[in-house]
């Protein structure tokens, strides 16, 4: 494998034209890059024709001042470069931009507010691995399919005309955002004019998900028994089927809304509704009336009704597991981590944000109610086994991108192992690997995929 990442220095215009770059005798000789003569220069969108000069004992690349602020490059960037002769093309890269909901010009220290320091984390990554990134918000994108008004990180944040990348990672956490139609244009002409790819290019909701995974019949054993709750007859036809249904909105996350339907006997029912302040219970003197409360939800929410699982627990509190799933630099499949979510007291629902606690698969398998005779290895690999089945299924059956799913798992007393949801925008608080690392695995991998997709 040819050494392909180089520093960029960057110089005065008037010492060096803006159509000629220096570059290390070594990688001039490596590549077998033509000198004196014009080759076509790549950084995403960006095109230009230069004139590369080898420079003798010296292993970077200079570029005037004038050609490093039409690429968005700073003295000091780390890029990969690569010479492909079919094309006489020089070729940079690659240029990773990540869509973000918002900013804060108004706050240089924080621009991304409470993710700002994921983005940090990702551009000291993109630094050791030969990338380059920058962050842009729907309110960045513009009728100009060219270039696009980004924020680089240079000894501080900066706001920079960066050229349209060659990967564009979807992080907006909002429907409504990322529903735009600025947004939908952006994508659908970046993808048109010039080739780049989007991973995670939308949200997926709960009824969609099970409805696509019912058509691989290998995936079936994971799945709750779920429905797009509609009317009364199919809430009564699940209660009498099992004793506890679980209602969750279509399109929440965060455990928000979540109402657990208990009979208690013949005719009482009993609801509980999470919130953040705890579980509020409350009795029904029949299913009718339970119905009549939740109808009035219904006008404004979607809801899944599906099957309630005996699932393990800790002393009362139950377990589940996030697995953060990722394509790494072969394209394929890896679990980049898994951990155990308890519930907190007073909550059915394991979320943090809901006072769940995380811990290894290893500890909370240990210390729950999972039927002996399974060890803790086992219970882990079904867990893995599971994670990578539904990846797979999710990139078969749903006609769209991904590059990184989180995706929740439940393990029942008997020691099967059985899907909640998947999350197309996985939080980057909610899935951290139990370390300390400076910049977690999840970060890495995502430029990794970034690399394998644009050949880097």
């Amino acid at each position: 494998m040819l050494k392909s990442r180089v520093a960029v220095q960057v110089i005065s215009s008037g010492m060096l034209p803006e159509d000629t770059l220096m570059l290390g005798e070594a990688h001039v000789k490596q590549w077998k890059i033509p000198q004196g003569q014009h080759i076509l220069l790549k950084f995403g969108s960006f095109r230009q024709h230069v004139k590369v000069i080898p420079v003798a004992k010296y292993d970077g690349m200079r570029m005037s001042q004038s050609l490093a602020r039409q690429l968005g490059l700073t003295n000091g960037s780390a890029v990969r470069i690569q010479y492909k002769a079919g094309t006489s093309a020089l070729v940079l890269g690659p240029l990773i931009g990540v869509l973000v909901s918002r900013d804060y010009p108004h706050m240089p220290d924080k621009p991304f507010g409470s993710i700002t320091m994921f983005c940090r984390e990702l551009v000291e990554a993109c630094t050791t691995q030969g990338a380059y990134v920058y962050f842009f918000t729907p309110n960045q994108i513009g009728s100009n399919i060219s270039t696009v008004d980004g924020w680089i990180y240079a000894d501080g944040w900066r706001r920079v005309t960066m050229p349209v990348p060659d990967v564009v990672n979807n992080r907006l956490t909002s429907r409504k955002l990322e529903n735009r139609p600025s947004v939908q244009h952006f994508m659908k002409e970046v993808k048109q004019q010039h080739q780049t790819t989007v991973f995670n290019e939308k949200f997926l909701d709960k009824t969609e998900v099970f409805e696509a995974l019912k058509k691989d019949e290998s995936l079936v054993r994971y799945l709750p028994e779920s429905h797009s709750l509609r009317n009364y007859t199919m809430l009564k036809s699940m209660c009498l089927r099992y004793n506890n249904v679980f209602l969750k909105p279509v399109r929440g996350s965060l455990g928000k809304g979540i109402i657990r339907i208990t009979r208690l006997d013949e005719s009482n029912y009993q609801a509980m509704y999470a919130t953040s302040a705890g579980t509020r219970r409350q009795q029904y003197t029949s299913l009718v009336k339970l119905f009549s409360t939740i109808s009035a939800k219904m006008k404004t929410v979607r809801y899944q009704i599906q099957q309630g699982l005996q699932l393990i627990d800790i002393q009362k509190r139950p377990v589940d597991f996030r697995a953060l799933v990722q394509k790494n630099i072969s394209g394929k499949w890896t679990i980049t981590s898994i951990v155990a979510r308890t519930a907190g007291n007073h909550h059915f629902v394991s979320n943090l944000a809901r006072g769940g606690t995380l811990s290894s698969v290893g500890e909370a398998i240990a210390r729950s109610n999972l039927q002996s005779g399974i060890s803790r290895q086992d219970a882990s690999q079904r867990l893995k086994q599971a994670a990578l089945h539904i990846a797979h299924g999710v990139d078969t059956q749903i006609p769209a991108h991904f590059g990184e799913l989180g995706i929740d798992l439940a393990m029942d007393t008997s020691g099967r192992v059985w899907l909640l949801e998947v999350n197309s925008k996985p939080s980057k608080n909610d899935n951290t690997p139990l370390n300390d690392n400076k910049i977690r695995p999840s970060v890495r991998m995502m430029i990794q995929y970034s690399r394998f997709l644009s050949g880097f």
